[in-house]
């Protein structure tokens, strides 16, 4: 498979390794959240806001089943694991590769979640979300990556030799 998605909670670092793994891996890279901003017009948070969580998970679904390409690195949205069309798409177009880190590294990570655009429901803490979507980044993984104490270069050396 020419595809690498990478899948992991906001602030695993996807997008940032995503960029060097292409680049060394000889690939094109798309960040769907970006794909997702540009169809849309708008910010991720501002769709959120306008449209509700679910319609959000609509259009993430909808953007990322119909990626189709070719020897491209996919960095996803964090909350890419509740559109299971998607993720069916990648899982057979695609190395899914799980970036996992431990939940104090993720808090240590993230600023303010709601301005970055992240699906929460109004009761949800971070801590409840990370316990939510791990067993789904697990499920739809091919690869899990733990990434927990490695810089971006590091963890894309372990990438690499895990896609290889």
């Amino acid at each position: 498979m020419s595809n690498i998605v990478l899948i992991g909670m906001p602030g695993a670092g996807k997008s940032t390794v995503g960029v060097i793994l292409a680049k060394v891996l000889g690939k094109n890279f798309i960040d769907s959240d970006l794909l997702i901003q540009e169809q849309e017009g708008m910010l991720l948070r501002d769709i959120i806001k306008k449209h509700g969580k679910q319609r959000y998970i609509d259009i993430e679904n909808r953007v990322n089943k119909n990626i189709s390409v070719e020897n491209t690195v996919i960095a996803t949205g964090g909350s890419v694991v509740y559109c299971s069309e998607a993720m069916e798409h990648f899982r057979n177009t695609a190395m899914v590769v799980y970036i996992k880190l431990s939940f104090d590294t993720i808090n240590k990570r993230l600023g303010n979640i709601r301005k970055r655009g992240v699906v929460l429901r109004e009761d949800q803490t971070l801590y409840d979300l990370y316990e939510e979507r791990c067993p789904l980044y697990e499920k739809y993984a091919h690869i899990t990556i733990d990434a927990e104490g490695f810089g971006i270069e590091e963890l894309m050396e372990k990438i690499c030799l895990a896609v290889m």
